[in-house]
């Protein structure tokens, strides 16, 4: 089943398992790999397996405070063997970047962690501190220690025509509390005060889905991660097959009605879905089937004519109202449908 749009394709159905399909596995981290300091259960056992059948696996973060070596041994803590080359993050796409416009040496007023300031310095070029060393380009990531003195500096400097990357634009951020200010909210300050908006890194935009395919040398990347607009959106930016997994952020209620540009390949409740093929998904009316599920509409509302497996469930109602809404029709009420379902 394909979506509107060239280079689009959703809910697809494959003969093999997804890790014998695709090369590299660009994966999200928190909420796909683990969340917050906890794994998510079953994530090393399936990471393992998928390895076996010849995947290889990179971790793919918009988090542009924290090291390559402090992501790969948070990883190896939770049971996931992981060196720094196979972290990438948003600060090496943003250095990677400028480094590739302006060339080795450029001055580069770096906005964030003392890992973005080590990466800049990796990718040869020359970080400095102040607006007056007159820098070529700016570089701004999340850091909690960021002050006032910091967000003016760069204010300055983009105002003077610097090139201005910002590693993500992530406007808020997770914590045990609820969610905190992020970078993209940092960055709206700078934006406010120098009149100009900057270029992004991070997902959803391509230089870090770029620099994942390119430091693993991927052929067939598949993107897995657990967020409709950065992860997915990614991913379909850059024509790449996706996996969404019901592990994270992105809800089955919040996937009814989801634009195209926010459509997986594939949806599945957890990882352990690199392991399988994927079933096929048909539409007929207003019926979707996949494997034993049947959804249909009745009365303006979803109903499961035959229940399946929950996962199986769900392909099926997604693929009938993904189908409605690109036929124009209003989309059923699907509450109850997934309340039944346990979803």
């Amino acid at each position: 089943m394909t979506s509107a749009g060239p280079g689009r394709f959703w809910l697809q159905a494959t003969d093999r398992p997804l890790a014998e399909i695709y090369d590299v596995a660009l994966l999200d981290l928190d909420g796909v790999v683990y969340l917050g300091r906890q794994r998510i259960d079953g994530v090393p056992e399936s990471l393992a397996a998928a390895r076996a059948r010849g995947m290889r696996l990179a971790f793919v973060t918009n988090n542009a405070s924290r090291s390559t070596d402090m992501v790969a041994a948070h990883l190896v803590e939770i049971g996931v063997p992981a060196r720094r080359d196979d972290v990438v993050t948003s600060s090496q796409a943003a250095a990677h970047l400028i480094a590739d416009r302006l060339g080795p040496g450029a001055a580069v007023l770096v906005v964030g962690s003392p890992a973005l300031r080590d990466v800049v310095i990796a990718e040869g070029l020359r970080p400095v501190d102040s607006a007056d060393d007159r820098p070529d380009a700016v570089v701004q990531g999340f850091w909690s220690e960021l002050c006032y003195t910091d967000l003016a500096e760069a204010a300055l400097a983009v105002r003077a025509g610097a090139l201005w990357v910002a590693t993500n634009a992530d406007s808020t951020l997770p914590s045990p509390r609820g969610l905190l200010p992020g970078n993209g909210s940092l960055v709206g300050v700078v934006r406010a005060a120098a009149g100009v908006a900057p270029i992004v890194a991070g997902k959803p935009e391509l230089p870090l889905h770029a620099e994942g395919v390119r430091r693993t040398g991927a052929k067939r990347p598949l993107v897995v991660g657990d967020r409709l607009d950065t992860d997915i959106e990614g991913a379909n930016a850059a024509d790449t097959p996706s996996l969404l997994v019901l592990t994270g952020v992105t809800s089955a209620t919040d996937l009814v009605s989801v634009a195209a540009k926010y459509r997986p390949t594939y949806v599945a409740a957890e990882l352990s879905a690199l392991l399988e093929a994927q079933p096929e998904v048909e539409v007929e009316g207003l019926v979707g089937r996949c494997e034993k599920a049947e959804i249909a509409v009745r009365d303006g509302a979803f109903s499961v004519e035959a229940a399946g497996t929950p996962i199986d469930a769900l392909r099926a109602l997604l693929a009938l109202a993904w189908t409605m809404s690109d036929r124009g029709e209003p989309i059923a009420d699907a509450s109850v449908a997934l309340a039944t379902l346990g979803i």
